[in-house]
């Protein structure tokens, strides 16, 4: 079964990881508009805070599902905001 708190390690891991990711490339793009990296900044706070919610839900049967299906779409998550960081000019 898998842990809530080593999930929830994960989650903070993975989202910080990405939020550090923008600050880097603020810090090499002095000259960008900043706005956009901040939204994706915002971004990643709210998907943070949308999935602790969902984590904290998780009850009953199907404990492995509902994890597995939480990763998932936190993976989409961070796959799409990786994405609106790449095209970020």
């Amino acid at each position: 079964m898998p842990s809530i708190k080593d999930f929830k390690k994960e989650l903070n891991n993975n989202i910080g990881g990405f939020i550090e990711e923008v600050y880097i490339w603020e810090l090499s793009h002095p000259e960008a508009d900043l706005k956009k990296s901040e939204k994706l900044i915002d971004e990643a706070i709210i998907a943070f805070d949308k999935t602790i919610e969902k984590v904290n839900h998780v009850k009953g049967e199907g404990f492995k599902k509902q994890f597995k299906a939480i990763r998932e779409e936190l993976n989409k998550m961070i796959g799409s905001m990786n994405d609106k960081l790449a095209k970020l000019a």
